[in-house]
């Protein structure tokens, strides 16, 4: 069965969102949302950078860092799916909650139900590349590991 998610209030998947409320820390800041970390990144050594991490709402960031005006890192299209990797993984690995839905999807396949994104979600052919999609499976095998390193299934790989 595939699992598809899209809308980060959606019940129990709406947490593999970028928008969903889960902050993290990572590179020495805290970040409200995976999405805020993403935009972000777009204009790494900016001052754009801390304007999108302040933003109110990740629709906000999201909006930031899509708008042109500002210039684009060089080596975005390079570094785009490692840096979404390291937002979900620090996202999953801060949150134990989501930590266990994630692992609960056993070997499912994830989808991002999105038909305007072609890219990180299915699109609107609906044989999109789903990169969001690959990530989040990427992560719980990763997390999986972890947690059979661990020996501890009850709680997600946290002691």
């Amino acid at each position: 069965m595939t699992i598809y998610f899209y809308g980060a209030d959606e019940v129990p998947y709406g947490c593999f969102s970028n928008f969903s409320a889960h902050g993290f820390d990572l590179d020495g800041r805290w970040w409200p949302t995976s999405e805020h970390y993403f935009q972000a990144q777009k204009f790494a050594g900016t001052r754009h950078v801390d304007l999108i991490r302040r933003a109110a709402t990740p629709l906000r960031a999201a909006q930031w860092g899509r708008d042109r005006s500002r210039p684009l890192r060089r080596d975005w299209d390079r570094v785009k799916d490692d840096v979404m990797r390291r937002a979900v993984a620090a996202k999953f690995a801060a949150h134990a909650d989501i930590r266990v839905v994630l692992l609960n999807t056993g070997d499912e396949e994830i989808v991002e139900d999105t038909d305007t994104d072609h890219y990180w979600g299915r699109g609107r052919s609906g044989v999109g590349r789903n990169m969001l999609g690959r990530i989040l499976m990427r992560t719980r095998t990763r997390l999986h590991a972890d947690q059979a390193h661990t020996g501890d299934k009850a709680h997600g790989g946290v002691r």
